[in-house]
């Protein structure tokens, strides 16, 4: 089925912003490792695991819609020092996925193109437990202050 050239425009543009949050996502990941933080460790890493399940999910419908993915496009990727500025530049990585996948939603809906426009959608409601997850982590470190926070996360 051929798709629209604009639809399948913008699931490439998507797909080069789930790869870059996907590389960023498993060097935090790997840097809380080398910390030692186990915990945050495997809650990052699992974030990234999601934006992997994006990727593919983008990738097969491009190739439904007949066209080719693009895997060699990244955006800037922005690796924090320390937790709280990796948190924040995956908190900015989530806020511009959510605005991306609004906006191709509804591009989706004005092709009418609803299958596509579902597959999204479910991708934003993860994009959304993301941001949430990550604004949960830095209120932690508000209220607990970011010694103890870092604690629980050995």
């Amino acid at each position: 089925m051929r798709g629209n050239e604009n639809l399948i425009e913008c699931l490439n543009s998507l797909l080069a912003d789930e790869l870059s949050a996907i590389n960023q996502y498993m060097v935090h990941s790997e840097m809380a490792h080398n910390w030692g933080l186990t915990k945050l460790h495997a809650q990052v890493e699992k974030r990234a695991m999601q934006e992997m399940m994006h990727a593919e999910k983008l990738i097969e419908r491009i190739l439904f819609l007949e066209g080719t993915p693009i895997v060699s496009l990244l955006r800037k990727i922005n690796i924090g020092a320390d937790v709280p500025k990796q948190l924040a530049n995956d908190h900015t990585s989530e806020q511009d996925a959510i605005t991306a996948y609004n906006h191709a939603i509804n591009l989706a809906g004005e092709v009418r193109d609803f299958a596509t426009r579902e597959i999204l959608e479910t991708i934003l409601n993860d994009e959304d437990r993301h941001i949430d997850e990550i604004e949960a982590l830095l209120d932690q470190i508000d209220k607990m202050t970011l010694p103890v926070f870092l604690s629980t996360k050995v």
